[in-house]
């Protein structure tokens, strides 16, 4: 019985959609990628605007330690005071 060679197995087909040198921005409205410089120990989101510092595994992996905690707290104050306004503005 001849071999398929069209056929893939699951990690296979996968494969060819990892993105090495990327990391994806960790607030659940966003999830965009972000692709930072080689080295660098912050990295923000040009989506939503949350920053994160980076951890390298490899010279061309990163990995997100967590989050710069006092530019997420002014970005979560912004928001909630916009939102907090449209409901006054609205009642």
């Amino acid at each position: 019985m001849p071999i398929d060679r069209q056929k893939q197995s699951a990690a296979e087909s996968l494969r060819k959609t990892r993105t090495f040198g990327k990391v994806r921005c960790h607030n659940p409205s966003c999830m965009g990628r972000i692709q930072p410089d080689p080295g660098i120990e912050h990295v923000k989101c040009p989506t939503c605007g949350m920053e994160y510092r980076l951890f390298w595994v490899k010279p061309t992996l990163p990995r997100i330690r967590g989050p710069v905690w006092d530019v997420n707290r002014d970005i979560a104050q912004k928001k909630f005071a916009e939102k907090e306004a449209v409901k006054k503005g609205s009642n």
